[in-house]
């Protein structure tokens, strides 16, 4: 684990997390429509932030603070080092700025450079129970890469002429048991990752992650049967018993509405309790339109990644077994 001098620490909780947003994450920032100089996160919108003083309030979690450091800890869930790292790597020499104005425009969407190859993110995605056949289908359809120079896995989100709009970044070395994971800056959220079916089809699934699209259709024996829609992301509260009216997703209702052929929703979010609470809405929200299935994981608490991952463990130990009985 990293270690960090008392000056180091100082410097990054000077940090503001509007400054952090606008700079790292400005594709997560959402201007409030009834309030000035306030912003909202696409992904959290009980979140509230002032441009100005930058002072923060996520009402769902009755959380507040100002500076960077606290939002990426208690927000975003890094450990503390993680936090510090990030932070240090964008920010070396912090100064804060003002605030940008509402006209200014945000730098254009680029990809991150790709790799020579897909061989680091192909190990990656196979130990976690991905199928070489659902890889290939990804890759091949360019939606998904490796990036470099430090080899993250890039999920890409196109639109209807299929220019790039959107990625997500998935880091394949974990840190403490957990990975590197962020939107690219400039994305646009309705544009979220997607996996097309061959042919047309009348249902689309969706999935709070991208890895899980990849997961659940390798599950089932890499069907590409249907359209596979990462949401980006979903915000429910853990206690079940919490009242929760959400927005609608914004990259499910980008999707209805350039795809008018689709009358089927297949809820694919995880069997944990926001989870549960996000199919729960989605149906509530769809089902006047749109037949509804909902689909979670059979196994509570899990996410079809790790149903997959299970699943390749259970193969491995069965081929193990079944060579330890070839060699007596």
């Amino acid at each position: 684990m990293a270690w960090y001098t008392q000056e180091e620490i100082k410097a990054a909780g000077q940090i503001l997390t509007i400054d952090y947003l606008r700079r790292c994450e400005p594709g997560r920032l959402k201007k409030c429509k009834y309030l000035q100089y306030e912003y909202e996160l696409v992904d959290h919108d009980s979140f509230k932030i002032n441009e100005n003083s930058s002072i923060w309030h996520w009402k769902s979690r009755d959380i507040g603070g100002k500076y960077a450091l606290k939002f990426l800890q208690v927000v975003d869930g890094y450990s503390f080092p993680e936090a510090m790292g990030i932070l240090q790597g964008e920010f070396p020499n912090y100064v804060p700025v003002k605030a940008v104005p509402e006209e200014a425009e945000q730098l254009p969407f680029t990809l991150p450079e790709r790799a020579q190859d897909n061989r680091r993110i192909w190990r990656y995605l196979r130990d976690r129970g991905i199928s070489q056949e659902v890889f290939a289908y990804c890759t091949d359809l360019g939606i998904l890469y490796e990036s470099t120079p430090y080899h993250n896995a890039v999920f890409v989100g196109k639109d209807e002429n299929g220019t790039p709009r959107y990625a997500f970044l998935r880091g394949i070395y974990d840190s403490g048991g957990k990975s590197f994971k962020r939107e690219r800056g400039g994305s646009d959220k309705a544009y979220s990752f997607c996996i097309p079916p061959v042919g047309k089809s009348c249902r689309v699934a969706v999935y709070e992650a991208a890895i899980e699209t990849l997961a659940h259709m390798t599950l089932e024996e890499n069907r590409a049967d249907k359209w596979r829609l990462s949401l980006g992301g979903i915000y429910a509260p853990k206690d079940e018993m919490k009242e929760y009216h959400p927005k609608k997703p914004l990259a499910l209702e980008h999707f209805l509405k350039i795809h008018q052929e689709i009358t089927e929703i297949e809820i694919c979010t995880n069997n944990d309790p926001p989870g549960r609470k996000a199919a729960e809405a989605i149906e509530k929200q769809y089902k006047e339109i749109y037949q509804i299935i909902k689909n979670l994981p059979q196994k509570e608490g899990a996410d079809y990644g790790d149903l997959a991952k299970e699943l390749r463990k259970r193969i491995a130990e069965k081929k193990r077994e079944a060579y330890g009985k070839g060699e007596r």
